[in-house]
């Protein structure tokens, strides 16, 4: 079983290509750094994305954002221009979600929302939302 989950935050803004063809399909390279338990240290994980998850990470995620994905290590390797035989390691993404805390300002007069309310939703808002596709 090739499965793996990860949460971190993107080094950089996502670099976002589009394939050639018939049919373009987006791919989306980007690093994150996951903390280590125990040690003040990281891994810096190289994650790629295709199609829809590679748009919506490309338009939600920027550099320092933290993000939870789930998806399968891909090894590859390919001789440079050197000649040289280089290893390369990936996770291809299948998954994502956010995964940072909502800020709000608290007030200890007034809750800023009460739990037991829903909220109002502006219509037309489903089409922007990456996870309803």
């Amino acid at each position: 079983m090739n499965t793996v989950v990860l949460i971190g935050r993107l080094t950089r803004k996502p670099d976002t290509r589009w394939t050639a063809g018939d049919n373009p399909q987006a791919v989306s390279r980007f690093t994150i750094a996951v903390d280590r338990r125990k040690r003040d240290e990281a891994d810096f994980i190289s994650c790629i994305a295709f199609g829809k998850n590679a748009e919506n990470i490309q338009k939600y995620f920027g550099q320092g954002s933290k993000i939870a994905i789930r998806g399968n290590i891909r090894t590859g390797s390919y001789t440079n221009k050197d000649g040289k035989k280089v290893y390369t390691q990936n996770v291809i993404v299948d998954e994502w979600d956010f995964a940072d805390g909502k800020k709000q300002e608290t007030t200890q007069e007034k809750p800023a929302h009460d739990p037991n309310e829903f909220m109002n939703i502006p219509d037309g808002l489903e089409e922007e939302l990456p996870f309803l596709s």
